[in-house]
């Protein structure tokens, strides 16, 4: 019987790596049709919501990826003024509004209260949601009606409730300032000053996140089998060692994805910024893209080129940050 030599071997082990290369691509060059050909029911299902998320989320993508590489204003842009119709005169600029962006002051200083607030809603959201949610898990007295109060924040409409806020930050008759001066305390500026201003909406945004946060953890929790519990403690971990080893571990899946939602939506958290500050005093408390939507409807003449350059940055950033924390995930294991 013929022996190979092991260059012969080596040869062979190629060939047989590449043809099975060769029928794993085949496979993988097919499977699309074959999961077509297999549930085209569900791709029929799927399609009507495609074509309409692509109509609303895909044309104003880019329409604003094309202004932003423009000089649009409302002095250049088309309209009609009665019967007359003017055409649109801008032009094309390249990436001048990004180079412009990113080199001056307001972008970044823009950028970094946007972090900070980012980062401070989130981490007090999610420290808050998981404390309320390690107590609500426990068998106490009332635990339901608990529950269903401090899921309200989460029921009453967002912009009612941030107004309710402006109402108790007033300076004047505001609840909270006559609570101080019941204490014989000076009224607080909540709102008219710029530090107080940026704690306030933080306070705001958290009161109306925590529930969130609070019920997606509380699930969590429920899903962490008792029986680890009751070996830890039978085996001498204190009450720490069980939240560390334990409760952490099982809520990681969990307080990934809530802490990636979370931080996307106070990133563009719009309505609490807006509504209770309008960015004021001054800029305090300007982040991205309520000043993304005040260079198209609060400046005079409205600039379209450079609101939709700040919303592609947005976008960016935020794509940036969801690619790296899913790096991150990735290598500990946490794959999404």
């Amino acid at each position: 019987m013929a022996v190979d030599t092991p260059s012969q071997s080596v040869v062979k082990a190629a060939g047989e790596s590449a043809r099975g290369r060769s029928r794993g691509t085949g496979k993988r060059r097919g499977a699309p049709k074959r999961s077509f050909s297999t549930h085209w029911y569900a791709w029929a299902m799927v399609a009507p919501v495609t074509v309409v998320i692509a109509v609303i989320i895909g044309y104003p993508l880019v329409r604003g990826i094309f202004l932003s590489l423009t000089d649009a204003n409302e002095r250049n842009v088309e309209r009609s003024i009665g019967v007359n119709h003017i055409p649109a005169s801008y032009e094309f600029v390249g990436l001048d509004n990004y180079a412009d962006a990113l080199t001056g002051s307001q972008f970044l200083s823009t950028l970094g209260w946007t972090l900070v607030w980012t980062v401070s809603c989130v981490s007090v959201t999610f420290a808050l949601g998981l404390a309320l949610a390690n107590i609500l898990n426990r068998k106490i007295a009332g635990r339901g009606v608990y529950r269903l109060m401090l899921i309200l924040p989460w029921a009453v409409p967002g912009f009612v409730s941030v107004f309710a806020w402006r109402f108790l930050y007033n300076q004047d008759n505001g609840l909270l300032n006559k609570i101080l001066a019941g204490g014989g305390i000076d009224a607080v500026p909540w709102l008219n000053d710029p530090t107080w201003a940026k704690v306030s909406v933080i306070a705001t945004n958290v009161w109306l996140g925590v529930p969130f946060m609070m019920v997606a953890l509380l699930g969590g929790l429920q899903s962490i089998p008792g029986e680890l519990y009751e070996a830890a403690e039978m085996d001498g971990a204190n009450a720490w060692q069980r939240f560390r080893h334990i409760t952490m571990p099982g809520l990681s899946s969990v307080s990934t994805t809530v802490i990636l939602l979370s931080t996307i939506w106070t990133f563009n958290m719009f309505p609490v910024i807006f509504l209770l500050t309008r960015g004021g005093p001054g800029e305090a408390t300007q982040i991205l893209v309520t000043q993304a939507y005040k260079f198209s409807f609060e400046v005079s003449p409205r600039d379209f080129a450079q609101s939709s350059t700040w919303g592609v940055l947005i976008l960016v950033l935020l794509m940036l940050f969801a690619a790296v924390y899913r790096r991150v995930l990735r290598k500990q294991g946490e794959v999404w």
